[in-house]
């Protein structure tokens, strides 16, 4: 009987369905994305192939990728599954619906990944925050809110991960929808997002001020009032609406 051999699909890293999908069904306005969910469910089947190929990832073949092949395949798989989610419970009108009274979409287990059935807060806190010190990572995974920082048009690799962080965080910081500075006020208003997750802006002898000051693109005197923390600052209230198209 001749031997049979199988030659295993090598993973794509440049994450090329999802960015298919991304181009075809997400619109960006600034810092603010907006999904056509009700497109998307007529290309289930491709994005089910998608995130096929995320879940036959194991933890060995995963242990020996590079740190932005890590980090990009768990920003993707989260905004991926976040996605299959929202497709599964339409018409819905914010993910928050999603669950019920008393549970919670993002500890909803539905999806497989690394060998373990897993919900969304496993990927982002579990995995995410945990393994990685990159505090950008909050305005790249999208909770599929409008409050929520944009769902970027194309998938996270990791030939230009640092790239496309810093632009995210960039746009986001510079929306002024949910993030802005009033000089004759010196009041500082950002989103809930930046409170949230404060301790990760705020490591290694960074503090939020000084990470916001850098990005909102504002003049240099008032990103140096801002950096200084010669401002108050106050705390928007977040828009869950489903950021649908």
């Amino acid at each position: 009987m001749p031997a049979i051999w199988v030659q295993a699909v090598a993973f794509d890293h440049e994450h090329s369905v999802w960015t298919d999908l991304l181009q075809q069904h997400v619109t960006n306005d600034g810092g603010l994305s907006q999904v056509d969910y009700r497109a998307l469910l007529d290309e289930e089947a491709k994005l089910s192939v998608y995130l096929e190929s995320l879940s036959r990832v194991s933890h060995q073949e995963f242990a020996g990728w590079t740190e932005d092949q890590r980090r990009a395949f768990l920003i993707n798989a989260y905004n991926g599954f976040t996605v299959k989610l929202v497709l599964d419970h339409l018409p819905v009108k914010s993910i928050k619906d999603i669950g019920g009274w008393f549970s919670s979409p993002w500890k909803k287990r539905f999806f497989q990944l690394l060998g373990d059935e897993r919900h969304l807060d496993d990927i982002e806190h579990g995995m995410i925050r945990k393994d990685f010190d990159e505090p950008r990572i909050h305005f790249a995974v999208n909770c599929a809110a409008t409050g929520c920082p944009p769902l970027r048009a194309e998938a996270y690799v990791a030939a230009r991960l640092d790239e496309q962080l810093e632009d995210n965080t960039r746009r986001f910081l510079r929306d002024t929808r949910r993030n802005r500075y009033s000089a004759t006020e010196t009041r500082l208003e950002l989103s809930a997002v930046m409170d949230w997750y404060r301790d990760d802006f705020s490591k290694n002898g960074q503090s939020l001020h000084n990470f916001v000051a850098s990005r909102m693109g504002t003049t240099p005197s008032d990103a140096e009032a801002i950096g200084n923390r010669r401002v108050r600052i106050r705390f928007l209230d977040y828009d869950w609406s489903l950021n649908n198209r």
